[in-house]
């Protein structure tokens, strides 16, 4: 089985490397980071599932059903309105401006100071969340198949990152759009397959399957409850701000749509996207309620940790290898294709970042050459702390990763969300740009202490994801306090 599993792995990279082939053989060093500006945008719609989804979304989201039903899904429904703020607020911005990075936003509206303060923030938040991405990947091969052949941990992370550097090397953006495609399809796939097969299993259909589940409240959608952290209201509202941070303010997700021809393009791809990540979101929790209902009827024991409790992002992989080896492959290459969708771009975009907000390459002397040179230093460094993080985090990995990634979001989006939100609603100056990366450091901390003594100081109250809302307010107030009136309009961009 392991050998089936392994080949299968072997022909799906080189499918990659196929791919890659293809669209570097002529990639300069802009297609590397815009793609020339001429990727379609219905492939970049498709892609971005993918890259979305990531192997976080891909096992989390499913397992998450056990303890926590249906209650993302007021979450998806809030994705929707932050596409729409993204496609008709943030597009035209960037487009209008011919933006490669879009924190080269936040240079020409305060200054230098404040460009590479947003894009350090968006480098920590990325590299921390896209490498606990791929952890949860590695660490299910690992856990299922590499730790039987007696490999360290380390091993099968050190062949992922080699992959993805190999493979993004040349061609970049251009690549990583058409690779997404492919590994969009296949994660698709596999969720898709493993649910028909529980129901072949089974002998259910579908529209018994929800009823069923419904009978045991797995299909619970909104919680009521205003002091829960699932608060329906509340995850609607955090829906629209984590789209519109960690898409619209990512320079990672943005970098894929300003690869697009032009600005009514990526708006279609916007909006196709949101529409696809509903569905998708509705099969991926579909798939939770039919591995939970698989277990309840054939008695499968779910698995746990040392404490007894269950691990809600092993639920899927074991259900998944005990079906059958048609589901075992097929689940095997789904979750190599969200490991690769969620790194491949996020380096590029990395990369991206440290050359033109910190080594400005918009502005530079230097010939392409030596800018090439540069790139690939930075790139290969990058994939080298992926490398570190994922190795050092397996010790700490206790629940489920969908929540700890989105609470690192919350922390380190935040102060992006207010300095993009006081740039573009106010005309107000700031009256020592220096004093930036203090105050884009304060809401986070503020937010952490508000969070850690929320049930002590708010009479029970539990912090959700609406912790990105503070975060981004506090950072917006603290603007508006160290700034004052503009006597022009010239520094509104």
């Amino acid at each position: 089985m392991a050998g089936i599993v392994l080949g299968c792995f072997v022909v799906y990279t080189a499918l990659l490397f196929v791919i890659m082939h293809v669209t570097a053989r002529k990639a300069d060093n802009s297609a590397f980071y815009s793609g020339n500006r001429k990727s379609p945008w219905f492939v970049v719609a498709y892609g971005m599932i993918g890259a979305s989804l990531s192997g976080v979304t891909f096992m989390s989201v499913p397992g998450g059903v056990y303890t926590g039903q249906f209650t993302y899904l007021p979450l998806v429904f809030g994705y929707v309105l932050g596409y729409a703020c993204i496609a008709w607020v943030l597009l035209p911005l960037y487009y209008r401006l011919n933006l490669t990075s879009i924190y080269t936003y936040l240079g020409l509206r305060y200054g230098q100071v404040s460009r590479r303060t947003g894009s350090l923030f968006f480098i920590l938040s990325r590299l921390m969340g896209s490498a606990l991405r791929m952890y949860l990947v590695v660490f299910v091969l690992y856990e299922y198949l590499f730790k039987v052949w007696g490999l360290p941990f380390w091993v099968p992370a050190v062949v992922f990152i080699l992959i993805i550097l190999a493979y993004t090397f040349k061609g970049g953006i251009k690549t990583v759009v058409w690779t997404d495609t492919l590994q969009t399809t296949f994660l698709l796939l596999a969720a898709l397959v493993t649910v028909i097969c529980i129901l072949k299993e089974l002998d259910i259909s579908y529209a018994d399957l929800l009823r069923e589940s419904a009978k045991s409240g797995y299909t619970k959608v909104f919680e009521t409850d205003w002091t829960h952290s699932k608060f329906y209201v509340k995850q609607f509202l955090s829906g629209a701000f984590i789209t519109i941070v960690m898409t619209g303010l990512d320079q990672d997700m943005m970098q894929k749509n300003l690869s697009c021809r032009s600005l009514r393009d990526s708006q279609k791809n916007i909006m196709t996207s949101a529409f696809l990540f509903v569905v998708v979101n509705v099969l991926f929790l579909s798939l939770g309620a039919a591995l939970v209902y698989y277990a309840q009827q054939t008695g499968f024991a779910l698995p746990v940790n040392e404490t007894g409790t269950v691990v809600n992002d092993k639920i899927f992989p074991s259900v998944a290898f005990s079906l059958s080896k048609f589901t075992t492959v097929v689940f095997v290459i789904g979750l190599v294709a969200a490991g690769y969708s969620s790194a491949d771009g996020t380096l590029t975009a990395l990369t991206t970042t440290v050359c033109y907000d910190f080594l400005r390459f918009d502005t530079s002397e230097r010939s392409e050459a030596q800018q090439v040179r540069i790139r690939k230093c930075v790139h290969v460094a990058f994939a080298l702390l992926y490398l570190l993080i994922i190795v050092a985090f397996k010790p700490f990995h206790r629940e489920s990763l969908i929540d700890t990634v989105f609470v690192i979001a919350g922390y380190t989006y935040g102060p992006l969300l207010g300095l993009f939100a006081f740039g573009l609603f106010t005309k107000r100056k700031l009256r020592n740009e220096r004093w930036m990366p203090l105050l884009a450091v304060l809401p986070p901390v503020c937010c952490f202490v508000l969070d850690k003594y929320s049930t002590q100081l708010l009479n029970g109250y539990v912090f959700g994801f609406e912790l990105l809302l503070i975060n981004g307010l506090l950072m917006f107030l603290l603007l508006w306090l160290c700034s004052r009136k503009s006597d022009t309009d010239s520094v509104r961009v």
